[in-house]
């Protein structure tokens, strides 16, 4: 049973990874574009981690520390840095498309 849990914390990470790539690809602008690795690919290599972190708690018998301070890290600076790239391409005036513009 815990195979099982494994491998679908495994196969949920890799769906949620390849959902924010496709994004990054497929979006129009860079606004849009921040939403796929900050959104879905950062829980998808949550799930990922959260896998790892359990498989080697479970085999070492000890709390794996190094997957759970990756995750902390990685949920702490991908929000930051997103909103830093945001902030940055609207000082900059970078090009938006009509759906992102705001309507004042």
């Amino acid at each position: 049973m815990f195979e099982w849990i494994l491998a679908g914390l495994i196969l949920i990470g890799a769906l949620f990874t390849l959902v924010g790539s496709i994004g990054l690809y497929k979006l129009p602008d860079f606004f849009m574009r921040l939403h796929g690795p900050t959104k879905a690919t950062t829980l998808g290599v949550g799930a990922i981690l959260l896998a790892s972190a359990l498989y080697f708690s479970f085999k070492t018998e000890s709390a794996s520390l190094h997957e759970i301070l990756i995750s902390l890290f990685l949920f702490i600076t991908a929000p930051v840095s997103a909103h830093l790239m945001a902030k940055a391409a609207m000082h900059i005036k970078l090009k938006q498309v009509k759906r992102t513009q705001n309507s004042q």
